[in-house]
């Protein structure tokens, strides 16, 4: 019987979190991650967050440390936001795809799961053309859902997006792997 989330919190340490830059073909990529406290990389299924236009990867700092608890999250800063470097002549969806490739093959990342925010939805659309064997689930926040995707895709509310509860959510919709 698989344990709520609420019990998992209570009982794990907390995970560490951190910031890093990683290489990619613009430059730097800055990013905030979870990693669980029992030391390096978890065997689970990474966490990837991806921003909306005008936020950085701190928006998701209240997620990572529920997150983390049991695997690692990662809350990149798109190109040209927070510290990461810009992709000059690249579309925003171009180079955020490109920049999660760049990331998901440096790191040797063989499945992940994406949660993405707002008008950031297309990015999620076409990792899962290009990478569909790689994302396992995505959890759309306060998005217009793609019509691509299928059963792998759940789509949030922006009221559900902003519930204090929204991380416990996150733990139950992305589930353990």
């Amino acid at each position: 019987m698989a344990r709520s989330s609420k019990s998992q919190d209570s009982t794990r340490p907390a995970p560490r979190l951190r910031r890093a830059y990683y290489d990619c073909r613009y430059g730097q990529l800055h990013l905030h991650n979870a990693i669980p406290a029992g030391g390096g990389f978890d065997e689970l299924t990474s966490v990837i967050c991806v921003h909306d236009a005008g936020e950085t990867g701190r928006v998701f700092m209240p997620l990572l440390p529920i997150l983390g608890l049991a695997r690692s999250v990662y809350a990149l800063d798109m190109p040209g936001a927070g510290e990461s470097d810009p992709a000059p002549g690249e579309t925003a969806l171009d180079a955020a795809a490109n920049v999660v490739t760049d990331f998901v093959d440096s790191m040797r990342i063989r499945a992940f799961d994406l949660v993405v925010r707002g008008a950031a939805a297309p990015v999620a659309a076409r990792l899962l053309e290009t990478h569909a064997a790689a994302v396992r689930r995505v959890v759309l926040l306060a998005a217009v859902p793609e019509q691509r995707g299928g059963p792998r895709v759940t789509s949030l509310s922006p009221v559900d997006s902003a519930r204090t509860d929204l991380a416990a959510r996150l733990v139950d919709l992305l589930g353990a792997a």
